[in-house]
């Protein structure tokens, strides 16, 4: 039967090696670094991430605008195409009126149920290009929260990967203190002369 001592590296003993203090304190300071240096990192990446984000998205908002746009037409070099969201677009043909200009077309990405005559939204860029529409709320919340929980998750795996060389280091060095000792106390115990 086993039983195991807890807290043995802590505790004055003639088996405990300077090498076994220094794991003791480093599984502490891992602990420490997990449960709360990991989720701070994660808090700061993502904090950052959706600063840069909504201020990425009010740009995109002052450089795009939206459009009631008529399909007259289908591009036929294009085939059905998955978009955002999982919905089915294709390019075709769309034409608006903007004030002062008169009419205007260009080629943008339109649901697949749509048919020619159809009135659609068409986000637009100062040239009047075909644009993607600007990220939203929920767009912004879920890049935070990606940015956040890949931060916290490689900060983790940096201090495990920390924490296995330095339990690699501490086992060579135990190893060879144990490896010491044994030269000392061998001959005693096989009375051999060394």
């Amino acid at each position: 039967m086993r039983t195991r001592v807890r807290g043995w590296r802590w505790r004055r003993s003639p088996l405990r090696r300077r090498s076994d203090v220094i794991e003791a304190w480093t599984v502490l300071v891992v602990a420490l670094l997990l449960l709360v240096g990991a989720p701070l990192a994660g808090a700061a990446a993502a904090w950052w991430a959706h600063g840069e984000a909504r201020a990425i998205a009010v740009e995109q908002r002052a450089e795009r605008h939206r459009v009631r746009a008529e399909i007259i037409g289908k591009t036929p070099d294009s085939l059905p195409a998955v978009q955002a969201g999982g919905q089915h677009s294709y390019r075709a043909t769309v034409r608006w009126t903007e004030p002062g200009d008169g009419q205007r077309t260009t080629t943008a990405r339109v649901p697949a149920d749509t048919r020619q005559g159809d009135v659609v939204n068409v986000w637009l860029d100062s040239r009047g290009r075909s644009v993607p529409a600007p990220a939203g709320d929920s767009a912004i919340w879920q890049h935070t929260m990606t940015i956040g929980v890949c931060g916290a998750a490689g900060t983790a795996v940096v201090v495990l990967l920390g924490h296995c060389a330095v339990r690699g280091v501490a086992m060579r060095h135990r190893l060879a203190e144990w490896e010491r000792e044994w030269a000392r106390t061998e001959p005693q115990w096989t009375h051999r002369r060394a």
